[in-house]
């Protein structure tokens, strides 16, 4: 299992070089001007000025290069800086510039971290603990009104947008009922209990907005697979020896099942991200995916080629993690 980690670790590499490149090409390619936003009193000179100090009139593969080296070397070594305080990243060292705040790019993706992860961390663990229980009850008790209720359920929740469900709740729940904030607050502190049940209002919503989208994917997964494990020989032979029907679905039949399943909830992370760029416009959620969307907008330019390879990253590593799973659940599975 080590060599084989480290052999997937090495290919990741040239992989994840590949796609950079891929990413940063298709990104230059869009018309962008990082002084379009710069006042029109500003004369044409100081604007040339500005674009051969950002490298703009560089060669492609030339800016490729640079942009590359920051993000492999340079930028991890002031994140490191900043997170322990030790004294490790070049002094005046270049870094990815944002056009549009002229700040570096991967301070601007650490402040709004904090705000995706709690949104989309919390609604991935709550997709999950739903979705389990409903697959593996509707596999196993198939065709009861429990399984036609979870099907119609989960049919629906994977069918609709998650832009309309977010809107949708925004009606009912706070217009409407006036139970949750339609807004997220996030420079909200959670500093006593009184704000803690403020924070836990305002992210209900979101959360149950990916959450839904998430257990409806999932819960088909498991039920799919359960059933394609409740009719194999070493079911009925395990009942045969006399086992109990508990220990047979959730020992036997459970952890075979789940093999499957955990390749669907390690690759569905990355896309979770995905999904709550839309999540957070809706609810005005200050994260990541509201980063990106003004960087489109503004044509800001190393902002989106930054958090699209970040994306491409998580892809890759979460592809990692299924695969290592596997050996983990299934112990003939052997890749040394």
């Amino acid at each position: 299992m080590l060599t084989y980690t480290i052999r997937r670790l090495l290919l990741a590499i040239p992989t994840l070089i590949f796609i950079s490149f891929i990413i940063f090409l298709i990104v230059k390619l869009s018309p962008s001007d990082p002084t379009a936003g710069l006042p029109l009193t500003i004369p044409p000179e100081v604007r040339e000025q500005i674009r051969e100090s950002l490298g703009v009139n560089d060669p492609v593969m030339v800016q490729y290069v640079k942009w590359l080296r920051l993000m492999v070397w340079d930028e991890p070594l002031h994140l490191i800086e900043a997170w322990t305080g030790w004294d490790i990243a070049p002094e005046g060292g270049a870094r990815i510039i944002s056009y549009q705040t002229r700040s570096p790019v991967m301070e601007l993706i650490v402040q709004r971290m904090p705000q995706t992860l709690w949104v989309v961390g919390v609604s991935y663990i709550v997709g999950v603990i739903i979705a389990l229980p409903i697959g593996i009850i509707s596999a196993y008790r198939q065709y009861s009104w429990f399984d036609q209720i979870g099907t119609f359920i989960s049919m629906l929740g994977f069918s609709v947008p998650t832009f309309f469900t977010g809107v949708l709740f925004i009606v009912i729940f706070s217009v409407n009922l006036g139970w949750f904030p339609s807004v997220y607050d996030t420079t909200h502190e959670v500093t006593d209990w009184d704000s803690f049940v403020v924070q836990l209002k305002q992210i209900i919503m979101p959360v149950m907005v990916l959450g839904l989208f998430n257990a409806s994917q999932i819960s088909r997964f498991m039920r799919a697979s359960m059933l394609d494990n409740l009719n194999q020989d070493y079911v009925r032979t395990a009942r045969a020896k006399g086992l109990s029907e508990k220990v047979v679905v959730l020992v036997h039949v459970l952890r075979n099942s789940l093999i499957p399943v955990v390749t669907v909830i390690a690759l569905n992370v990355p896309a979770v991200f995905g999904g709550a760029i839309i999540t957070e416009q809706v609810f005005r959620v200050n994260g990541i995916g509201q980063l990106l969307i003004i960087a489109i907008q503004s044509g800001d330019i190393p902002t989106v080629q930054t958090v699209s390879f970040i994306f491409a990253v998580l892809i890759v590593l979460f592809n990692l993690i299924a695969d290592v799973l596997y050996g983990i659940l299934d112990p003939r599975i052997r890749y040394d």
